[in-house]
């Protein structure tokens, strides 16, 4: 009796502890949060206003993503043209106008939607599978190749169709995720099929669909596919680490093979701990994401040394012409640290984050919004441009859904406390739990070329809570008053906590120095011998031949000073940074490639 009851009370404090939320904050999602700053307001509606249109006009007319659907339908007769995953981006570019239309509503674009979604619908088969390759190509061939991506662009088509019913309402797409989804229960899981998807993101994607209908189904078979890799089935012959299938995922300790495969996989792991209060994969996240940040990952918050595998070597290699970096990797980044900023609530996980974001995925998009990388190298000899499309587009398509969501980084919330991720001129209003009360939070900054943000604090009612502000590592020297006095505060986890009880409208003023740094990568990199970098506040600079005519010869010169200037031909509000000696003139990372073709550095020689 006593061993059964002994066990009985294991197995209670098992659920227990399964049962426990392992959260400490959620993101605020970015349809309640309005950015209205001078930084990120202008690229958000350049993102609606020539990004969307011109993405939609490559798959409609450039290229044959649309037509394959047609052609899959039996509405058009003709082959398959393009690469097996091309549904992919159409369904990316989907899911980027219905961020778009929240912002922005526009009838027109709708409208060309909602064309779209009808044929994607006319092109889904009666047991729900879709894929225009496939079907285009012969049924019989479906379930072949595990690397043949159906997976991936189903989880597209998921991520997709809950973007547009929550921007429009309308759920003719919503039903062709929903029946792939169910033709993959039917298909997929325990005493059934056996798969291992080449390309992680229909993890994630399930995890999704599970929180929007609560249908328990789609979390199952999200964990059933994660539990399937690194138990023998052969998903890529010889090479198991490029799609990370070489060990179980629990037991995984350090990056490798293909970096987007990688950001999504890990997402899906972060996806399903959360909503199964499940902490199995923590330990293995926590532990990935220390080797990364130490030995694998650039300055720029770029992942992904080498063009071979479009992923990770050993430790410490970061060439920096032959980087490879792909967008989708650092917009991968962002994805991640999200995830492990909510667990943990350290705010390392933010900075990473902001590097990333600010320096890696922003880099990917031209100031003009039609213009893409692919590879983001911290060096060029002058022939490394951003094109309008690719033949593999995931990046463009990547950007155009991601960049109208950035307001869904910066605020985040737990039951007694609204935190302050990024700093980001906006407005939002969210109901604090413990303190029984609406808060709206406005902030006003020139972030990130200037750190001082100022915020209004308003809650409805009186009330106690907490208002979190994170000090980014890059910050050294900061100050933070509200209603005009100074508030002393130790820094705990990257957040600086003002814990009180708000009875009106209150002023948060924090002020962070933003001097210029002078960087010097580990000695461990031989890339980076002899060489340093400049960076202020997030923003990693660089310098251009159209700059500096003299490449050959540019040093950054020990005890230089360097000035910071305004230059608004670059980028309206942009700031610039002026060396004094040797007279080397850096722009922005992100910013390079926008003016006169010619030379980049980030990494200079240095005395």
């Amino acid at each position: 009796m006593k061993r059964f009851l002994f066990f009985m009370f294991l197995l209670l404090v098992a659920e227990l502890v399964f049962a426990q939320p392992l959260e400490k904050n959620h993101p605020v999602n970015f349809a309640q949060v309005s950015v209205n700053d001078n930084f990120w307001a202008p690229r958000i509606q350049r993102h609606a206003e020539v990004t969307i249109p011109f993405c939609l006009d490559q798959c409609m007319t450039q290229t044959n993503r649309v037509n394959n659907f047609a052609i899959a339908a039996g509405l058009k007769k003709g082959i398959f043209k393009g690469v097996f995953f091309d549904d992919s981006d159409l369904y990316k570019v989907l899911e980027g106008v219905s961020y778009s239309l929240r912002h922005f509503p526009n009838p027109e674009v709708e409208h060309v939607a909602d064309s779209i979604i009808m044929l994607i619908a006319a092109a889904q088969q009666p047991d729900g599978y879709i894929n225009t390759y496939y079907t285009i190509n012969g049924l019989d061939k479906r379930w072949t190749d595990m690397d043949k991506h159906e997976m991936y662009c189903g989880g597209h088509l998921i991520e997709a169709a809950l973007a547009y019913y929550d921007a429009t309402g309308k759920d003719v797409l919503l039903k062709v995720a929903t029946r792939w989804a169910d033709y993959l229960c039917e298909t997929f899981g325990p005493g059934k099929k056996d798969w291992v998807p080449g390309h992680e993101e229909i993890e994630l994607a399930l995890v999704k669909l599970y929180r929007h209908t609560q249908e328990k189904k789609y979390l199952d078979l999200a964990h059933f596919l994660l539990e399937e890799r690194g138990r023998g089935i052969v998903s890529r012959p010889g090479n198991p680490g490029y799609d990370q299938n070489a060990v179980p995922v629990k037991d995984l300790k350090r990056i490798g093979g293909h970096a987007v495969r990688a950001m999504y996989l890990f997402t899906g792991m972060a996806d399903y701990a959360s909503a199964a209060s499940d902490p199995t994969y923590l330990p293995a996240l926590h532990s990935i994401w220390e080797h990364l940040t130490t030995a694998q990952m650039y300055v720029t918050g770029g992942i992904g040394s080498s063009k071979h595998n479009e992923g990770f070597t050993e430790d410490f290699d970061k060439p920096n012409r032959e980087a490879y970096c792909e967008t989708c990797a650092s917009v991968g980044m962002v994805f991640w640290n999200q995830r492990m900023n909510m667990f943990s609530g350290d705010g390392k996980y933010i900075d990473v984050l902001e590097r990333s974001l600010y320096n890696g995925a922003l880099a990917g998009m031209s100031v003009s919004g039609d213009r893409f990388f692919y590879v983001n190298p911290l060096s060029s000899d002058g022939g490394h441009h951003r094109k309008p499309w690719y033949g593999t587009a995931c990046c463009p398509s990547q950007l155009s859904r991601f960049i109208a969501s950035v307001g869904g980084y910066i605020y985040a919330l737990s039951d007694d406390a609204v935190w302050v991720n990024l700093y980001v001129g906006s407005s939002t209003k969210v109901a604090v739990p413990k303190a029984n009360t609406e808060v709206t939070i406005a902030m006003e900054t020139d972030y990130p070329w200037d750190g001082k943000v100022s915020m209004v604090v308003m809650p409805e009612k009186p009330a106690r809570f907490a208002v979190k502000l994170r000090i980014p590592s890059w910050c050294e020297s900061w100050s933070v008053y509200v209603d005009g006095k100074l508030v002393k505060a130790k820094v705990h986890d990257g957040y600086l906590t003002i814990d009180r009880k708000w009875t009106k409208e209150s002023g948060i003023v924090l002020d962070m120095e933003m001097p210029v740094k002078v960087l010097t990568d580990d000695s461990r990199v031989k890339a980076n011998e002899g060489r340093k970098a400049i960076q202020r506040g997030p923003l990693v600079y660089c310098i251009e031949q159209t700059d500096n005519l003299d490449m050959d010869h540019a040093r950054i010169l020990k005890g230089d000073e360097y000035k910071v200037l305004s230059d608004n031909a670059l980028l309206p509000g942009a700031k610039v940074i002026q060396a004094q000696k040797s007279g080397l003139r850096f722009i922005p990372y992100f910013l390079w490639d926008n003016r006169e073709a010619g030379r980049m550095d980030v990494w200079v020689p240095a005395e």
